[in-house]
């Protein structure tokens, strides 16, 4: 085994414009990373981050050549960015013919039939959950079992493409390795996300759990993990982000949790927290529902106390139809006004997300959402068009009906519109939602309230959307 070398690749990408400048560790590969490292002592690891290190195709090609990798693992989390792994793992043969190219990540997850059939590059997918297929698949190439008793592996045969049984999923979270930021240690600066904190902010992202208790209609999160929510204890979350701050410097940190539940466990991450004095050294972003914000009141000065200073809210929409067809129970216009008004008074910034591009949507369904969103008035908007995303029933639903226009999965982003309406063009959707932005963000009261206001993130975070013209972006799309 020690002879083995496995090359995980961050490949070069675009980030999603309306969120500003960012540039995100790994952390998928990350984790998948630490556990290959721990379980397979010898096997050589690289991790090759093409956003940290500035580099492009031809850059990537070469560092790739550099590492000579038995193996390489490309990262495909997101639908939008799952070309970027194709094109990896292309590089990497292009180079190497031999060289074993494994992927992984919700997309592909979904596709798995679909991508080892079309794409000849791709040799398997490790279905779901990751880090113990990999490890057998990196065991399988070094003669130590074999391909076929490998659960949740999917994989080229000579016959075409077998599907191994799925993999029990990790029980005990507290089991796996902390994410092998130590891989990317001189990158560890280089990490941010603008929109949220200052550049100079070293930015690390830290997971509570896997999984959602909620099954949204429009979400491939909670069909990967099979429904549930699995938690690490509050204390190694904690053990985490006093690791990521003490060692690298990081002092911003996105805990990835699809849904942060606001309950005994955040208060018991509070408490270690505070104890551990990192209140005072760093702040945090989560998301969580709105009904959740207003059921867990009482928890939200102690989570400001704690560093929460953003969090990330689904509104949706006010058409209580398509909250029913999104499967959004419990959310109302009265539980998300409530939610917004508790953040603002505990001096949590909201960032309030709303969906238009729903099969009824039209013109005046769609300016109802942008007024919504006024009467809302979370400390800003993101307006996101409904998305197909593969291995969710939407998919399903507009792939059996022909709805779906494009094919380009870099159209996947929630931003640019691949399936029209009932009475809206794919063209007229993508209007749509750059005049949703404009409604928000061009109400002057609202950007001089945000320019003066007395919340220093309200404004800093005004002040650069203005910087950035985020909707000349959003003009360009149409």
């Amino acid at each position: 085994m020690a002879d083995i070398r496995v090359t995980f690749v961050e490949p070069p990408k675009d980030f999603w414009f309306p969120m500003g400048e960012y540039i995100p560790p790994p952390f998928g590969i990350l984790c998948l990373a630490a556990y290959v490292e721990r379980e397979m002592e010898g096997v050589k690891i690289e991790v090759v981050d093409a956003q940290a290190e500035g580099l492009d195709w031809d850059g990537l090609k070469r560092r790739i050549k550099a590492t000579s990798p038995d193996i390489v693992a490309p990262a495909g989390l997101s639908t939008c960015n799952s070309a970027h792994a194709l094109r990896t793992a292309a590089i990497a043969k292009e180079l190497d013919p031999g060289i074993q190219t494994i992927l992984g990540g919700q997309h592909f997850t979904a596709l798995a039939d679909e991508t080892l059939a079309g794409i000849p590059q791709i040799d398997a997918i490790a279905r779901g959950e990751g880090e113990r297929t990999l490890v057998d698949f990196v065991k399988a190439y070094g003669g130590d079992g074999s391909l076929e008793a490998i659960e949740g592996l999917s994989y080229k045969t000579g016959n075409g493409v077998r599907h191994n049984a799925e993999r029990p999923l990790i029980c005990d979270l507290d089991s796996l390795p902390h994410p092998g930021y130590h891989l990317v240690k001189e990158h560890m600066k280089s990490y941010y996300f603008a929109l949220m904190a200052e550049e100079d902010a070293p930015f690390a992202i830290v997971e509570g759990s896997r999984g959602c208790d909620h099954s949204c209609s429009y979400c491939s999160q909670w069909r990967f993990w099979r429904g549930g929510q699995r938690t690490k204890s509050p204390a190694r979350v904690a053990d985490e982000m006093e690791h990521l701050h003490g060692e690298y410097g990081s002092s911003f940190f996105w805990l990835t949790d699809d849904d942060l539940s606001i309950s005994d466990w955040t208060d018991k991450l509070c408490d270690e927290l505070i104890g551990r004095g990192l209140s005072e050294e760093v702040t945090w972003f989560c998301q969580a529902r709105c009904d959740n914000i207003v059921a867990n009141r009482e928890l939200l000065p102690k989570m400001r106390g704690a560093g929460n200073t953003w969090m990330l809210v689904g509104f949706d929409t006010p058409q209580a139809d398509d909250l029913r067809a999104f499967r959004r129970d419990g959310i109302d216009e009265t539980i998300s006004r409530q939610a917004v008004d508790l953040l603002r008074e505990n001096d949590i910034f909201s960032q309030g997300t709303f969906i238009i591009g729903s099969r009824g949507d039209d013109r005046e369904s769609i300016r109802t959402i942008g007024e919504y969103a006024d009467r809302l008035n979370p400390d800003i908007a993101t307006f996101m068009v409904l998305t197909p995303f593969p291995g969710t029933e939407i998919y399903e639903t507009a792939k059996a009906n022909g709805w779906i226009e494009s094919d380009d999965w870099g159209d996947y982003d929630m931003i640019h519109a691949v399936m029209p309406t009932e009475h809206l063009t794919v063209g007229e959707v993508q209007e749509e939602i750059y005049n949703c932005y404009r409604r928000f963000f061009g109400s002057r009261t609202r950007r001089y309230s945000a320019l003066f206001s007395s919340n220093p993130i309200t404004k800093k975070t005004y002040r650069y959307l203005a910087k950035k013209a985020i909707l000349t972006n959003l003009r360009s799309l149409f």
